[in-house]
């Protein structure tokens, strides 16, 4: 499947300009997100490629963000890879759970927008 529509589901101006800018550049389709709940409904009722999720969000956190979408195949995204991208440092278990569910984990500090890039144009 070749990814060309995203969602980047981010709380932080800056890394979510960042990413959105680097995307658009390369030719994605994206759409960005700057709470949960908004990036939960969007996930719901438009079909994307690839979600990047951030963990810590406002309203709805990324962690149900994620269990909602691999809880319910009815949604227009149900298909979507999932990349998790966080700062927060999780415990083993917390981390291990969400990679299962996820097609990917990222610390943000790690990622820089062509290593981004270079990730999605594996997928």
């Amino acid at each position: 499947m070749a990814i060309k529509n995203i969602l980047v589901i981010e709380d932080d101006r800056f890394i979510g300009e960042m990413y959105v800018r680097s995307l658009l550049h390369q030719g994605y389709t994206v759409d960005w997100m700057i709470d949960g709940s908004d990036g939960l409904v969007a996930a719901q009722n438009k079909p994307y490629d690839l979600i990047l999720l951030d963990i810590m969000l406002p309203e709805v956190r990324g962690t149900d963000i994620l269990k909602a979408l691999k809880k319910s195949q009815n949604n227009a995204s149900a298909q979507a890879k999932i990349i998790i991208m966080t700062n927060f440092d999780q415990d083993a278990d917390s981390r291990a759970a969400m990679e299962h569910d996820a097609d990917g984990y990222l610390i943000k500090a790690e990622i820089t927008p062509r290593k981004l890039l270079e990730l999605i144009g594996q997928l």
